[in-house]
C-alpha cells in the first residue's frame, strides 16, 4: 500500500513538473504578444495624445497586467524621480522584467534597442522605432508560437512518461 501511494506521488510530481515547464512556452508567447500591445499603445499615447514619456508610461502602468505593469511603472518612476536619462531607466526597467519573466535573449535585445532610440526623435521617427521593434516583436512571437507547438505537448508527456520510468524501476 505505501508503495502504491509513494509510486502516485512521483508520478503526480513528475507530471506536474511537465506540464510546469510546458506552461513556460504558452506565458513566453502570451507575453511577447502584451509587449506588442503595449507599443502600440506606447505608440498611441506618444504620437497622437503627445504626451509627456513620463505619463504615457504610468497609464501604460495602469493599463497592462504584471509583469509589464510592473516595467513600465518602475520606467515612470525613475524618469520621475530623475534617476538618469530615458535610456539608462529602460535599461533598468528591462533588467527587472528580464528577472521576473520568460523573456529570452532576442526579445530582450529587441526592447534594448529600441529603447536606445526612444526619447531621441521627433513623432514620425519615434514611430518608425515602434513599428520597427513591434515587427522584431512579431519575428519573436512566431518564433515562440513554432516552439510552443513542438515542444508544449512532448515536455507534458515526458514529464508524465519520466514519471512512469522512475516507479517502474524502483518497483
Amino acid at each position: 500500500m505505501v508503495k502504491l501511494i509513494g509510486a502516485a506521488m512521483i508520478l503526480l510530481a513528475s507530471t506536474w513538473i511537465g506540464f510546469e515547464i510546458a506552461g513556460r512556452f504558452g506565458s513566453r508567447t502570451r507575453l511577447l504578444r502584451e509587449m506588442k500591445v503595449a507599443l502600440q499603445s506606447l505608440e498611441a499615447e506618444i504620437v497622437f495624445s503627445q504626451k509627456p514619456l513620463k505619463s504615457a508610461a504610468d497609464d501604460l502602468s495602469n493599463q497592462l497586467g504584471k509583469p509589464l505593469s510592473l516595467f513600465f511603472s518602475r520606467f515612470s518612476t525613475i524618469l520621475t524621480s530623475g534617476g538618469g536619462d530615458t535610456k539608462a531607466a529602460w535599461s533598468e526597467s528591462l533588467e527587472q522584467l528580464a528577472a521576473a519573466s520568460t523573456l529570452k535573449k532576442g526579445e530582450l535585445e529587441v526592447m534594448r534597442q529600441f529603447g536606445e532610440t526612444l526619447g531621441r526623435h521627433d513623432l514620425i521617427s519615434q514611430q518608425k522605432h515602434i513599428k520597427l521593434a513591434m515587427v522584431h516583436l512579431e519575428r519573436e512571437e512566431a518564433e515562440a508560437q513554432d516552439n510552443q507547438s513542438r515542444y508544449e505537448k512532448m515536455i507534458k508527456s515526458l514529464g508524465f512518461l519520466s514519471g512512469l520510468l522512475l516507479v517502474i524501476v524502483l518497483l
